[in-house]
């Protein structure tokens, strides 16, 4: 049993699996969400709740959700991310939804949080996949050598557990889980994913490159995938 870990948690399908494989291999783990003042969070902040609660019923070592508040506003000024400008759509190009900077922001905030808390392993669910630079085996681990420098706790790391897989071998592991309540759009309509999204074509591929139903309910289901039957 590896010793108690914080898992950077968005509630996006990738850290929603990440955050029970770990649960299933530590001691203890407790989930990070990082509000930036995004213009879907608020949703997103409700699924991950939801799918904490189903996942209760399974672990009983997932401490609650810890937020942690990190506004870019004033970097990103009018975005598309802040509710200014076209959303990428179903057809974009994933670098067309890079935030520059952001998991060295969020990284910086977690593992500030980890050393507070006496915790030396923060864990993100980085794809082998991933094209952005601030997601290279290599940033996360001079990064965190520069940050443990700083604050004086040279024990401090960021952990991949994911950073050799694909999405779809990522998505066999969660298959058992809850992923009705995890959350992957950046442009919800009411509580919805909207169906259109960058994001919400990743997930629609996601579940259909592996083979399995997908129990979202979009608000436009543009291209349909496999329903979920009882």
């Amino acid at each position: 049993m590896q010793p108690p870990q914080a898992v950077l948690t968005s509630g996006g399908l990738d850290s929603a699996i990440l955050l029970a494989h770990q649960a299933r291999h530590a001691e203890k783990v407790t989930p990070l969400y990082i509000r930036s003042g995004l213009l879907w969070e608020a949703i997103e902040y409700g699924y991950l709740q939801q799918y904490i609660r189903a996942l209760h019923k399974q672990f009983s070592n997932i401490e609650p959700v810890v937020i942690l508040e990190q506004p870019t506003a004033d970097l990103y000024g009018k975005h598309w991310s802040t509710g200014a400008g076209r959303v990428p759509d179903f057809h974009t190009p994933d670098e067309a939804v890079y935030l520059p900077g952001r998991n060295l922001l969020l990284t910086l905030k977690g593992l500030l949080w980890c050393h507070l808390h006496g915790i030396k392993q923060l864990a993100l669910g980085v794809l082998g996949s991933n094209p952005f630079p601030d997601a290279s085996p290599s940033f996360f681990k001079h990064f965190s050598t520069a940050v443990g420098e700083g604050v004086q706790d040279h024990e401090l790391e960021i952990i991949t557990p994911f950073g050799n897989l694909h999405k779809v071998d990522v998505m066999k592991l969660g298959k058992d889980l809850p992923l009705q309540w995890s959350f992957s759009c950046i442009e919800p309509v009411g509580n919805l994913h909207c169906g259109l999204c960058n994001k919400c074509a990743e997930r629609k591929n996601a579940f259909r490159a592996a083979s399995l139903c997908d129990p979202t309910t979009y608000a436009k289901p543009s291209i349909r995938t496999a329903p979920c039957t009882v």
